[in-house]
């Protein structure tokens, strides 16, 4: 039971924070490059209840895997429509994954300075886990499947002209990612990206270690 409890906590975290700041970096971006779109419909904001989708949040607590109300974009509005499109939809991803960055820092930091209390013990483990949630939702959403994120970064390398014929099947692919997640048939791909990345993010933030050594 509490182990169920705190996996309720952990996926509320990716609910509040991840999704949020995923979104709003596609619609910040967006907006930077030309497109008013998501910014009419006010979703530049860390506002959760401005990005949730119900389904989505369902399925996110009871089974791991969910999603938010996907950013409205038109590519009619970039001087680029394919460059456009590429960096709205990295904006995303690149967004999880300093999120990441930043928590694995925190978790480290308080992880040194905790001497033991137990509730900064505690508050490391909550960026522990926001470390790997957001790390996950980076590489997940890098997949080149169609809607994702990777898929629109992926079209750089397409004739516009087929890419967005695919575009027109995402609902079906869509439902044929979701039974393979369903299925477990993507875990050990997934994990193997997963942890490739977070390795990266201890790479990058060993300095961290290094001062709270040297600092003791």
């Amino acid at each position: 039971m509490q182990d169920r409890i705190i996996e309720l906590v952990m996926h509320s975290i990716v609910l509040l924070t991840a999704f949020p700041v995923h979104e709003c970096a596609h619609a910040l971006s967006a907006y930077w490059l030309g497109d008013d779109t998501a910014k009419n419909q006010g979703r530049i904001s860390l506002n959760p209840m401005r990005h949730l989708d119900m389904f989505g949040t369902i399925f996110m607590l009871l089974a791991g895997f969910g999603w938010a109300k996907p950013v409205p974009i038109n590519p009619n509005n970039f001087k680029n429509r394919k460059v456009g499109m590429a960096v709205s939809s990295l904006a995303g991803p690149l967004s999880n994954l300093i999120l990441s960055y930043i928590s694995i820092i925190l978790c480290k930091t308080l992880t040194y300075y905790s001497g033991g209390n137990s509730y900064l013990d505690a508050l490391a483990d909550v960026f522990w886990y926001s470390t790997i949630l957001n790390v996950g939702l980076a590489v997940f959403n890098l997949l080149p499947v169609p809607p994702l994120d990777g898929s629109r970064i992926f079209n750089l390398v397409l004739p516009e002209k087929i890419y967005f014929k695919i575009m027109k099947y995402e609902n079906v692919v869509f439902g044929i990612l979701f039974l393979a997640i369903w299925m477990r048939f993507l875990d050990k791909p997934l994990l193997f990206l997963q942890q490739k990345a977070f390795n990266l993010m201890n790479q990058l933030s060993l300095w961290v270690d290094f001062l709270m050594i040297r600092g003791r």
